[in-house]
C-alpha cells in the first residue's frame, strides 16, 4: 500500500504511527499539497493528505478513515472492542484532530497572508480553542492502557505538532501533557521518528 503524506502533517503522523504499531507495511510518498500533484488530485478530489492507496486500487482518506480501515484489516486491532472504551477513543481522536485543524489554521493565516493582512482576532479565536482542549486533556490525560488506540496516536500527533510549530507556547501550563507524551514515547519509541518534523 502507498501513503501520500507529508512529514510535517500531524494527520500523516497519526496514520504512520498507527501503521507502524500494527505492523502494516506502507510505501510513503511525500507530496506537496500546494503543488496539487496528479497522484494526489486523481485519487482524492479534496487534494488532502494523508491519502492511502490500497493494493486493490481503492483510495482511502482522511486520517480517521485510514485508521478505521487499518482497524478493520484481518488480524489488526486499533480501536477497543468495548463500546464505552471505543467511544472514548473516538472522541479523543476527534478532539485532537479538531485541535490540529485550529493549529493549522493559525499556521496558514501567518504563512499565507502578508503581515498587514494577518487577522489576529481569527488567530486568537483558534488559539482559545487549542487552550481549552489542552486544559481539558491536561486535567485528566487519557490512560495508556495495555494496548494503544487511534485516540492515543491522534493525541501524540497533535502534541508533536505543537512541539514543532508552537514550542514554548503551551508546555508550562500543561505539564501533565508533557509527561503523558514522555510516557507515550516510552511505550512507542518510534514516535521520535514518526512525529511531525
Amino acid at each position: 500500500m502507498k501513503l501520500l503524506c507529508s512529514p510535517t502533517s500531524p494527520y500523516s503522523s497519526k496514520v504512520r504511527m498507527a501503521a507502524r504499531y500494527l505492523d502494516i507495511k506502507l510505501t510513503e510518498i511525500s507530496v506537496d499539497t500546494n503543488a496539487g500533484p496528479s497522484v494526489l488530485i486523481d485519487n482524492n478530489p479534496l487534494g488532502k493528505i494523508p491519502t492511502l492507496l490500497t493494493d486493490d486500487g481503492v483510495a482511502v482518506f482522511d486520517s480517521r478513515g485510514i485508521n478505521h480501515y487499518f482497524g478493520r484489516m484481518e488480524g489488526k486491532r486499533l480501536y477497543p472492542g468495548s463500546q464505552a472504551k471505543r467511544t472514548k477513543a473516538d472522541v479523543l481522536e476527534a478532539l485532537c484532530d479538531g485541535t490540529c485543524d485550529c493549529l493549522l489554521s493559525i499556521v496558514y493565516e501567518r504563512r499565507l497572508r502578508t503581515e498587514e493582512k494577518v487577522f489576529q482576532p481569527w488567530i486568537d479565536r483558534q488559539w482559545a480553542k487549542v487552550e481549552r482542549t489542552l486544559g481539558y486533556l491536561n486535567d485528566e490525560p487519557p490512560k495508556l492502557g495495555r494496548k494503544l488506540n487511534g485516540g492515543h496516536f491522534a493525541m501524540a500527533a497533535m502534541l508533536g505538532y505543537l512541539q514543532l510549530r508552537f514550542a514554548g507556547e503551551w508546555e508550562d501550563n500543561n505539564k501533565a501533557l508533557v509527561y503523558w507524551l514522555r510516557d507515550f514515547e516510552k511505550r512507542f519509541p518510534a514516535f521520535a521518528e514518526l512525529k511531525p518534523q
